[in-house]
């Protein structure tokens, strides 16, 4: 399933990406949040994928919600509409689920057109746990058996993109969370590769998404009842790494790390009063 907003080439470039798959998928939800058509010719260029359009109000979460209902497939990917899948990515998905009947939910990582990594990943193939959860996976990377979605039932709305969530992104990481404390198995892949776009992002921007990552985190982590050591250590990381950077006349990179211990500490309480 994709939920998709304002984006016409970049869904064109991934639907593109999916029909020339070694194993096609069997269908596409798009969830569309666009007040327009704008996505009618988008669709219809792709025919050689079952493509099924449904509308949902603007909210990452709340489409993704949208679609569950309509699940269909043994397996479920959550791909974003800006994000492109190399040949054979499916096709090895698939048969890592048929080779590990105990397998729930499948991570791979995420790298830029370059094939250079978007963030820190693990360098090797592990069981996720909810102590690497959040290095681990992210929403464009994870495959999940439809019965496992299921169990989880739907995502977090308080997270995710969109004008009404409190936090804007972590949707997927409480998701994974909540499938741990299910006693489903979670595996990261650093060979299943998903390629995503990647904007330049400006000093005041870095501030910006540092206070709302942080958060983000913060609620996970209280939502959730952390146990008092992991919450110290993700407060600890960014305090220490505003001194850091103070230290090293970094200023853009104090700031970013300021700003994610508020945010951290502010989800951290929301969070704990949503328990």
């Amino acid at each position: 399933m994709v939920a998709t907003v304002g984006r016409t080439d970049e869904l064109s470039r991934l639907l593109g990406s999916l029909a020339t798959q070694t194993l096609p998928p069997a269908r596409v939800l798009i969830v569309d949040q666009n007040p327009d058509e704008r996505l009618g010719d988008v669709a219809d260029a792709h025919s050689a994928l079952t493509v099924e359009r449904l509308r949902s109000a603007p909210g990452l979460s709340r489409a993704r919600n949208a679609a569950l209902p309509r699940l269909e497939a043994d397996l479920v990917a959550f791909p974003d509409d800006d994000c492109t899948y190399p040949p054979d990515l499916l096709a090895r998905a698939v048969a890592r689920f048929d080779d590990d009947p105990s397998l729930g939910i499948l991570c791979g990582k995420l790298e830029d057109a370059g094939g250079r990594s978007i963030g820190r990943w693990p360098s090797t193939r592990r069981r996720i746990g909810p102590d690497d959860v959040w290095h681990a996976a992210t929403s464009a990377t994870i495959f999940a058996r439809r019965d496992v979605v299921r169990r989880i039932g739907p995502f977090d709305q308080a997270l995710g993109l969109g004008p009404d969530a409190r936090f804007g992104s972590g949707e997927e990481i409480d998701y994974l969370v909540r499938a741990l404390r299910a006693g489903v198995r979670v595996e990261y892949d650093p060979s299943l590769v998903v390629h995503h776009a990647v904007r330049p992002t400006s000093p005041g921007e870095l501030a910006a998404l540092g206070r709302r990552d942080g958060g983000s985190v913060g609620y996970v982590l209280g939502r959730h009842d952390y146990p008092a050591g992991a919450v110290a250590r993700m407060l600890v990381r960014p305090a220490v790494g505003a001194l850091v950077s103070l230290v090293l006349l970094d200023a853009t990179r104090a700031r970013f790390q300021a700003a994610t211990l508020v945010g951290r500490v502010c989800g951290l309480r929301y969070g704990r009063s949503q328990r």
